[in-house]
């Protein structure tokens, strides 16, 4: 892959075999978002657990304190009082069965969270096939089935992101803009890392914090010492 010369300079303000404080390392990946677009900060936490067992899953929702620096659209599925409830705290698309033709037949994709009241669920569940593989299935682990639908799209549209093992056992997720600066990205950082650590499985055993690495969306990976993070 040929590399730009934005890229190559980013590149020579890290060092390859280095691992930074959480701190020293927000404030590089910031230095380093040189893109013409603000950039979105991510996070790659790889857990010493093993994804295939149930007992060692993690997966959880948070806020996060300063947002993701990103407008969430959401669609709730909820009837009566709750769909009501559901526009009155700025949800963007409210429905019931009408949403799972408009999405099956149109292949209409314009939402990024899915809420559903739990009566939903035998309706939603004709959609697990194309919501399932794009992650967006409500699930009440996320609290994105629940019976508090004003809540759940007020918490969405604040910055609520989900967190889960991949295949490959590591977590990937965003922890705000590159504009934030490296304070606001700290708190959501923080924030993010603490629910992680919380989540650890009684039946994980050694090392719980494999490695963890901070990345613009352009640009190059600083790794964390992840003994800092325990």
């Amino acid at each position: 892959m040929k590399m730009g010369k934005k890229y190559k300079d980013s590149v020579a303000l890290i060092e390859k075999s280095k691992l930074y404080d959480p701190a020293e390392a927000l404030a590089l990946v910031c230095q380093t978002a040189k893109a013409k677009f603000d950039e979105t900060v991510e996070i790659h936490v790889r857990l010493g657990v093993d994804s295939r067992h149930a007992d060692q899953q993690v997966r959880g929702a948070i806020v996060l304190p300063n947002g993701t620096g990103k407008t969430v659209r959401t669609l709730v599925f909820a009837k009566g009082d709750k769909a009501k409830a559901a526009l009155d705290a700025g949800a963007d698309f409210v429905g019931a069965e009408d949403m799972v033709t408009k999405i099956t037949a149109e292949n209409w994709f314009d939402f990024d969270v899915v809420i559903a009241t739990p009566d939903m669920m035998g309706v939603i569940g004709r959609l697990g096939k194309v919501l399932g593989p794009k992650g967006l299935m409500p699930n009440p682990k996320a609290g994105t089935v629940t019976i508090d639908v004003a809540r759940a799209v007020t918490e969405a549209k604040a910055g609520k992101i989900e967190y889960r093992l991949d295949k490959t056992n590591i977590i990937h997720c965003p922890i705000g803009k590159a504009s934030f600066g490296a304070d606001k990205l700290a708190e959501n950082f923080n924030t993010l890392m603490g629910a992680i650590i919380k989540a650890k499985p009684a039946s994980a055993k050694g090392q719980y914090i494999k490695s963890c690495v901070l990345a613009s969306t352009m640009g190059p990976g600083v790794k964390i010492n992840s003994a800092k993070l325990v």
